[in-house]
């Protein structure tokens, strides 16, 4: 499928997105060196130093873009989401959690610094995002009230009402049987809350109105969406080198997943369907973003 505007350049786009958005992650676990033991901090720069998608960060400083925002410095703001990223992989790859092996290519954090350590240092990441984004608004110069709705919306996202919602709904119902709109619930939370809070962080970063940050969550939603079908598609269609980690044990856990709920090609096509519905948002809001369309393709052809 396709929504990207003729003559974007999507793979050179992405190669200096990840280059700012990764530096800003890297200074962000530096600063994290003044206030920690070195032993959280190495676990969380080996959870963060391997090549990713860098997907929140870069959605975020899209958004800003779109919505007016000049300027790098949004990078910063955008490693903030990516902290809470980082601490949720930490957390979901502990054995009481889906008991992981590999994550992008490498061994998991706690196979490497052991359980404890990991769950600490994850849980520090919580504190240190919120502490990464209030200061990062601020040198954008977006102002204490804009900063405090920023850190607001991040917390939402990763808390009872998002991530670890979701998180607890997933594991509430492992060996029960889901229909699709269970599986919209769950993930809407646990994947589509903190993609769409990077959306509405990078519009509120650059000052937007009510009904572009509107547009903008409702694009985050979407793509959130069909970036959870993706992944459920290539958990069984994949090679375990080609995602960087083995594919997960849904199927002896007996969770469901939209490729087990609808089959691969009908999930296919919902994740298709879910970009067009993001990339629809903005253009009726009046949105002209050839990134943020690009980035909804992006999300539904990657091969990881």
């Amino acid at each position: 499928m396709t929504t990207t505007a003729p003559g974007f350049d999507l793979e050179a786009f992405l190669r200096r997105e990840r280059s700012l958005a990764g530096a800003a992650v890297r200074r962000a676990v530096d600063r994290l060196g003044e206030a920690l033991p070195d032993c959280l901090v190495r676990a969380v720069e080996h959870s963060t130093s391997a090549p990713g998608k860098l997907l929140r960060p870069i959605l975020c400083a899209a958004a800003y873009r779109a919505a007016g925002g000049h300027g790098d410095a949004v990078y910063d703001l955008g490693a903030a989401i990516e902290l809470v990223h980082a601490y949720s992989l930490m957390h979901d790859d502990l054995p009481c959690m889906d008991d992981a092996e590999l994550r992008r290519g490498r061994p998991v954090a706690h196979s490497v610094f052991g359980e404890k350590t990991v769950m600490v240092a994850a849980a520090a990441l919580i504190p240190a995002a919120a502490l990464q984004a209030w200061q990062a608004a601020l040198r954008l110069g977006c102002g204490q009230a804009a900063a405090r709705r920023m850190v607001r919306e991040l917390a939402v996202a990763a808390g009872a009402g998002g991530m670890v919602g979701g998180q607890v709904l997933d594991l509430g119902l492992e060996g029960e049987p889901r229909d699709s709109a269970e599986l919209d619930a769950l993930h809407a939370r646990k994947t589509g809350a903190l993609l769409a809070a990077a959306l509405r962080i990078g519009g509120i970063a650059a000052g937007a109105g009510a009904a572009t940050i509107a547009a903008l969550d409702a694009y985050g939603r979407n793509v959130g969406l069909a970036f959870q079908v993706v992944d459920d598609i290539l958990d069984v269609t994949a090679s375990a080198h080609a995602l960087g980690k083995r594919p997960l044990k849904d199927a002896a856990l007996g969770k469901a997943t939209y490729a087990s709920v609808h089959g691969v090609e009908e999930a296919r096509w919902r994740a298709e369907a879910l970009a067009r519905a993001a990339a629809d948002a903005l253009g009726k809001a009046g949105i002209h973003a050839p990134a943020l369309a690009a980035l909804a393709d992006y999300v539904v052809d990657r091969d990881r």
